[in-house]
């Protein structure tokens, strides 16, 4: 099944909650949290006391995506402010596997995404303790950037070493997902899209996430 989590990077924030309740009752499976730092990406979006301040907006799993430097100081403030998947970079992290082994040991789902120029087999000792591994299909750091083709080879290594262990493990893509890339994105092995500009650039939602998993 295909899940859509729209990113709320592309949302008004000077109705976030509304926006959030809206995506919500339109169709949406995760609400994707783009947190940038301004050191690991050229941006700065929000912290933890923002996402506890819209936990209450919605039910759905919160898919907080850490495009931070030194995540380790930080995981457990996102952890108690409600979100249900941290998510790190490889690239971000000295420690790999300690940094997943504390996400899991706050009983959150742990995720692990990878930029364009990272290769996928960086993944391979770290499998064991991941319950998402997310690919970036732009360079991270702002929304509306063009789906970069290059990476579709990499989406579909990643779906054979998956399907290779007794382990369900989401495969999902954030970057420059519409209406002509979903789909090759999908064939290529992922199950979650991030979707941002393109949902929240439609004036009706559920239209804009039911296209997505059509």
């Amino acid at each position: 099944m295909i899940k859509i989590a729209p990113s709320i990077l592309s949302a008004n924030f000077a109705k976030l909650g509304e926006e959030i309740s809206q995506i919500t009752s339109a169709g949406a499976d995760y609400i994707h949290i783009d947190v940038m730092d301004g050191s690991f990406v050229p941006n700065i979006t929000i912290g933890n006391e923002v996402v506890k301040s819209i936990r209450s907006c919605t039910h759905l799993t919160f898919d907080v995506h850490l495009m931070i430097n030194n995540p380790d100081l930080q995981i457990k403030n996102f952890a108690e402010s409600g979100a249900d998947i941290i998510t790190i970079h490889a690239e971000a992290s000295t420690h790999l596997d300690r940094s997943l082994s504390l996400i899991k040991s706050l009983n959150k789902r742990a995720g692990v995404s990878i930029v364009p120029s990272t290769n996928e087999n960086v993944l391979d000792y770290i499998l064991d303790k991941v319950d998402l591994i997310l690919v970036m299909t732009v360079n991270p750091g702002f929304g509306g950037q063009k789906f970069l083709t290059s990476q579709l080879q990499k989406i579909y290594n990643i779906r054979q070493k998956i399907n290779q262990l007794d382990k369900n493990i989401e495969l999902e893509v954030d970057g420059g997902i519409n209406l002509e890339t979903y789909k090759m994105a999908i064939e290529a092995g992922a199950n979650v899209l991030v979707s941002g500009s393109y949902i929240f650039g439609n004036k009706n939602y559920s239209q804009a996430i039911a296209s997505l998993k059509n």
